[in-house]
């Protein structure tokens, strides 16, 4: 072969590279904003070049292997602010049912207090008073007792559902560890 020959084929050679290592990051570019998943593989089709090329051309391999990296760097935050969101979330609805029971416990045990009172209050009046106001006050008690059962299965009601929230939490839980273990195998893969 002639000199001119080899020097002209070293050069072809280069530009070929070159368009190659454009095509490359062109390919990164698009998979970054089509959110697609970075891999060797996928980069290299997307570019039109072989896999061999990728990983035999030092700049091409260092341009996939810092995609690769920023792309899980991404994953990761995103699977971490995602599992915070979703931690706070049944936190705070844990929060608030704990809350609410705490307030219907305060109410029934006022109500009951009051009935309590008030059932003292019947007796003096029956002892004191004719038929009518006893029958006034019988069904003003028949009133307050119905208050104390509605109250009872309101409490009922906002335990269950703290028990509930309390469950999907230990299944939320149970879920971000078992999503944490997959982006851990994936990450060593």
């Amino acid at each position: 072969m002639k000199p001119h020959a080899t020097t002209a084929a070293i050069e072809a050679r280069r530009r070929q590279t070159t368009q190659k290592l454009e095509q490359v990051e062109n390919a990164i570019g698009q998979l970054r904003r089509e959110r697609g998943r970075l891999t060797v593989r996928a980069v290299a089709q997307r570019a039109g070049v072989s896999v061999t090329f990728l990983y035999e051309n030092a700049e091409a391999r260092t341009l996939v292997n810092n995609a690769v990296s920023a792309s899980r760097t991404h994953q990761i935050r995103a699977a971490h602010a995602e599992h915070e969101q979703i931690e706070a979330s049944w936190r705070e609805r844990a929060l608030n049912a704990e809350a609410e029971l705490g307030r219907t416990q305060k109410e029934v045990f006022a109500q009951r207090q009051q009935i309590g009172e008030l059932m003292g209050k019947l007796r003096d009046f029956d002892q004191m008073v004719p038929g009518e106001s006893v029958q006034a006050l019988t069904s003003e008690n028949i009133t307050l007792k119905r208050r104390v059962q509605q109250l009872t299965r309101e409490h009922r009601t906002l335990q269950e559902r703290l028990e509930g929230a309390r469950s999907n939490l230990r299944f939320a839980d149970k879920r971000i560890a078992d999503l944490e273990a997959q982006l851990l195998e994936n990450r060593t893969i």
